[in-house]
């Protein structure tokens, strides 16, 4: 099934349970209604503003669709920015009030054209105020704030019950009516002939995109055309499927919706189709994918979620998830911003089962001793972790995060730029932890068939030279610690990168000057263990150290010193504490 498919599905579902806008309406951030009296002077202005959070939040509303501005000046219906409604707005250093003559006149002539001859008292009290408002009058009126310049604009009626004007029936029937057929055609998402939708919808809601919304499909040079066919007839899709496929989208990528995360650079949504097991087993699977897509911190929502991973690997029904069918269809949409356009990064289609037994795959690939975590960590956070410059988000390698997620979702071998991104990082001077040295684990352990996987805890009889040297440098950098204790620049911050890349021509300095570091730890009655644990680890090296080490070679170098250095059980530290007293 294609995107534009699915979406016209779930938009189906999504009517059923009426969570859909019907046809002609599109979800909207508005930040201002203008109340008006039946006699079309204004009642009262309010700011529509959730000011809760730290951002001021615009309340979303179902407001007739949205016009399509290309060029020139058109108007939406009943609402639409400060520069229509009310004729004014924010010059272009957004500074000074500039007064907007031609758009608020468009507006106007829009609204005396198609509500003329309506008795609705909202729909007469519009036109008596467009009759009479001049847009001097926005300053002196104190009821306008200057924030609300250039802010999506309502209108209402008081006298009775307060409702906005295109909520009325009589505005419904009106934006209800079918407008100009373009061209006519066999829609390639229903198979009927149809109207074909000439200009597709905007869809919002994608990260790093255009804030007034960009297109999945479109077509705006002669080079994008074939057969001699224009805009939306390249790829034949009537106006009702555009308008389900673009509304059920923008629903699902709603700010506050619980089928939305991003990763990256990429925004990504998911549903689940009701067909077959119902709407019950769907909105589970949804719930269940977003818990594990994004891992809780509640901790008894943490156990629900490693539970119904355990359950579904076991091929068990999730008993955490009541009514959740792991046959459920599930769908994974992944969207990236470019230029007037989205990009498609993914596009997944699988049952519910097969996709949380591919997440619980992950993170038992990711499991390492100590574990860094007290619950399985999302991808988001996985890659600000070890990849990011900061560890912030924005710094996530661009199609990184893209590639990782749809490895996982997919069952696919996790890219080779993650693990490449993470060995970087280590060698610009992150500090290893275990964040770092799981994803390597993962992406090591996946790639390769003979050679020796890396272990989940600490081996030491392993005979990967890599991960033994790996050891071997953290008991360098413990005989330090012990012989001098905390210092500005210790050898992992000097030589990790050399290390861990030409260790044939690092040790023998750090080997040399390791051993005035046991003798100061042991005049200090400390450090009688790092003899011992060189011993060891020498016993299974070879005595020509390798020149380089290739990036699989760093990884598992890496993975050994995180396994060394990673704090002991108590009784190990006891054991150790015991042979420094000796």
């Amino acid at each position: 099934m294609t995107v534009l498919q699915a979406l016209n599905h779930y938009y189906v579902r999504m009517a059923e349970r009426g969570d859909a806008e019907p046809p002609g309406y599109s979800r909207k951030s508005i930040e201002v209604c203008v109340w008006l009296n039946p006699d079309g002077s204004i009642a009262k202005v309010d700011d529509l503003n959730d000011y809760s959070g730290k951002k001021p939040q615009p309340r979303r509303l179902s407001v007739p669709q949205e016009v399509i501005r290309t060029s020139g000046i058109s108007s939406n219906f009943l609402w639409d920015k400060t520069a229509y409604t009310l004729g004014v707005g924010r010059d272009k250093d957004k500074k000074a009030i500039r007064f907007f003559e031609k758009e608020h006149a468009e507006f106007v002539r829009l609204h005396r054209e198609r509500l003329v001859g309506s008795d609705d008292a909202g729909l007469c009290a519009l036109l008596a105020f467009l009759n009479t408002w001049k847009p001097e009058d926005f300053e002196g009126d104190a009821r306008f704030l200057p924030d609300m310049l250039d802010r999506n604009v309502v209108f209402g009626l008081t006298g009775g019950k307060l409702e906005y004007l295109h909520e009325r029936p009589a505005a419904q029937r009106l934006i209800e009516e079918p407008g100009e057929v373009w061209k006519t055609g066999i829609c390639l998402v229903t198979g009927e002939e149809r109207p074909i939708e000439r200009l597709h919808p905007a869809i919002q809601g994608v990260d790093g995109a255009q804030s007034s919304g960009a297109r999945l499909v479109s077509y705006n040079a002669d080079a994008f055309t074939s057969y001699s066919a224009d805009s939306g007839a390249n790829a034949p899709t009537s106006v009702q499927a555009a308008f389900r496929y673009g509304t059920a989208l923008n629903r699902l990528l709603d700010r506050g919706s619980s089928n939305r995360l991003k990763i990256g650079d990429t925004t990504i949504a998911f549903w689940a189709d009701a067909q077959g097991f119902g709407e019950e087993a769907a909105a589970a699977a949804e719930m269940a994918m977003a818990m594990g897509m994004e891992p809780p911190d509640d901790p008894s929502e943490a156990t629900k979620l490693r539970d119904a991973l355990v359950d579904i690997r076991a091929g068990r029904p999730p008993s955490a998830f009541p009514g959740l069918q792991s046959g459920t269809r599930f769908y994974i949409l992944g969207l990236a911003p470019n230029a007037a356009r989205l990009a498609v990064r993914f596009w997944l289609v699988d049952t519910f089962g097969n996709f949380f037994a591919r997440l619980a795959k992950h993170f038992e690939a990711l499991n390492i001793e100590p574990a860094p975590w007290n619950r399985p960590p999302s991808i988001r956070y996985l890659l600000v972790r070890t990849t990011a410059l900061q560890e912030k988000p924005e710094n996530v390698p661009p199609l990184l995060a893209g590639e990782t997620a749809r490895a996982v979702l997919a069952g696919h071998p996790y890219p080779r730029t993650l693990l490449t991104a993470v060995i970087m990082r280590l060698r610009a001077g992150d500090s290893l932890s275990g964040w770092h040295a799981a994803v390597i684990k993962a992406c090591i352990n996946q790639s390769v068939s003979e050679k020796e996987k890396l272990p989940v805890a600490l081996n030491p009889e392993s005979r990967d030279q890599a991960y033994q040297l790996g050891r071997l440098f953290a008991v360098l950098v413990g005989a330090q610690k012990e012989a001098l204790g905390k210092v500005n620049a210790s050898i992992a911050d000097r030589y990790y990168g050399a290390a861990s890349a030409t260790p044939a021509r690092v040790f023998g300095p750090l080997l040399r000057n390791a051993r005035n570091h046991i003798s100061d730890a042991q005049k200090r009655n400390k450090g009688w263990w790092i003899e011992r644990r060189l011993e060891e680890i020498f016993s299974h090296l070879d005595p020509a150290l390798p020149k380089t080490l290739t990036l699989e070679a760093q990884g598992r170098f890496a993975v050994g010193y995180y396994h060394e250095r990673a704090p002991r059980s108590q009784s190990e530290a006891a054991q150790q504490e015991e042979g420094d007293n000796k």
